[in-house]
Parts: structure tokens; C-alpha cells; sequence
């Protein structure tokens, strides 16, 4: 039987620091919905960054989510974070680039960094056959509860072991 053990918070907050995407649950109608989705870690603060379509308006319609997280070297050796909580939308912009704000400026950078083809997918979403652009959206997440899971035995050194 695999024995399944509660983490510890500095063991959420790395494995959160180290992932930088996940799967976040949205009510969309009435019904849950799931996406993936990249996002960026500074200090307690977890920001998103969509473009402002489906995911921007079913969040500003209904901001309660849940980001799940997970680690995966087999199906006995895991972890798996679960923040909950409300998305605040900070800003839409028209252009991605000199309008936002400090933090929203970290936001964009990290993401882009961590998932270097974001930037071109989002280029084909935001530029259409006129050459007008989409605006973006940047969330951040006002954490109400955040718990992490990991198989038994299975620290953060352990897991830092298996990926080198």
C-alpha cells in the first residue's frame, strides 16, 4: 500500500517556486473547468498571465480557483501542491510590453522564461489578420488555503536526488 504523507510549507513553497505551471480550476457556466497554465512565484504572491478571452472573463465572472501542482518521477514517487483561493485581476492591457506595472513586468519575464515558447504562441493568439492585438491579463491569487501531498518518504532533497 503507498502511504501518502501531508508536506511541509517551505516543501510547498519550493516545489511552487520550482514548477512554475500547473492546472488551474475555474467555474465556467456553472461547470468546472481545468486548464493548463504557466505561472510565477514572488515571495507568497502567485501571479497568472492569460490573454484576455475565455479564462479572463469566466475568472472576473467568478474568481473562486484552485492551482494544482505536481512533481511526478513514478507512480510511487510524487508530489502534488493544491492552492485555493480568489483570482484579483490587476490589469488588461492592450500591449505587453512598457504599460505594466512593476510586478506585472516580473510576471511576464519569469513566465517567458520559464516556457520560452510562450512568446511566440502568444504572438499568434494576440495579433490578428488586421494586425490587431489581444490584450492580456494578469492575475493574482489571494491564497485562502494551500496544502501539499507526497508519497511516503518522498522529501525535497529526495526528490532534488532523482532529478540530477
Amino acid at each position: 500500500m503507498l502511504n501518502i504523507e501531508e508536506m511541509r510549507q517551505d516543501e510547498i513553497h519550493e516545489l511552487l517556486h520550482k514548477t512554475g505551471y500547473g492546472h488551474l480550476g475555474f467555474i465556467d457556466a456553472g461547470k468546472p473547468q481545468v486548464m493548463a497554465i504557466h505561472y510565477y512565484l514572488h515571495d507568497t504572491d502567485i501571479y497568472l498571465l492569460t490573454t484576455a478571452k475565455m479564462k479572463h472573463h469566466q475568472l472576473d465572472a467568478n474568481p473562486e480557483i484552485c492551482l494544482q501542482v505536481e512533481e511526478i518521477h513514478s507512480p510511487l514517487q510524487w508530489r502534488s501542491v493544491v492552492v485555493s483561493g480568489r483570482a484579483e485581476c490587476l490589469s488588461v492591457e492592450p500591449d505587453i510590453v512598457g504599460v505594466a506595472s512593476r510586478n506585472e513586468n516580473r510576471a511576464i519575464k519569469y513566465i517567458k522564461q520559464r516556457n520560452p515558447a510562450f512568446s511566440p504562441a502568444s504572438n499568434r493568439t494576440w495579433i490578428d489578420s488586421w494586425g490587431h492585438g489581444e490584450a492580456i491579463a494578469i492575475y493574482r491569487i489571494e491564497r485562502e488555503h494551500m496544502s501539499g501531498r507526497a508519497t511516503d518518504g518522498v522529501s525535497t532533497q529526495n526528490m532534488h536526488s532523482l532529478t540530477n
